[in-house]
């Protein structure tokens, strides 16, 4: 995995890789996900940072652990990660996006009819996203 530039730490980027596997619906309720020494092997990244994301995800509920078996998504970990991410979206994400918006005198019904593009595509073509 390729990971940015931002100055989000890397086990949150794993993070995010997981919720956005959950959001895409690649992986489901009660799917068992890659051990931390496959998810390392994966992104290429040291095991305990693995091992960090893992944490702060069974955390969340996202996911639990089941003694000498591996890591399963939780049977609230799709509404877990929804909530997650809204609130990440709203703390990190929409501030930028509203000052923008300000400074360009763009208005939420200017928005409207492209985001319903946008969703028409999504719906098309989902597996470009």
């Amino acid at each position: 995995m390729q990971f940015d530039n931002s100055p989000q730490a890397i086990y949150l980027q794993i993070v995010d890789y997981v919720c956005e596997k959950l959001l895409l619906k690649q992986w489901t309720i009660e799917d068992k996900i890659p051990s931390v020494r496959e998810m390392a092997v994966k992104m290429e990244v040291n095991p305990n940072t693995v091992a960090r994301a893992y944490d702060f995800l069974k955390q969340q509920s996202i996911i639990y652990d089941k003694r000498g078996i591996g890591y399963f998504i939780s049977p609230e970990g799709l509404n877990n990660t929804i909530s997650y991410r809204k609130q990440e979206f709203a703390e990190k994400e929409l501030p930028g996006i509203f000052r923008t918006m300000y400074l360009l005198d763009v208005e939420l019904d200017d928005l409207k009819t492209e985001f319903e593009k946008f969703k028409e595509l999504y719906a098309k073509n989902q597996k470009l996203f």
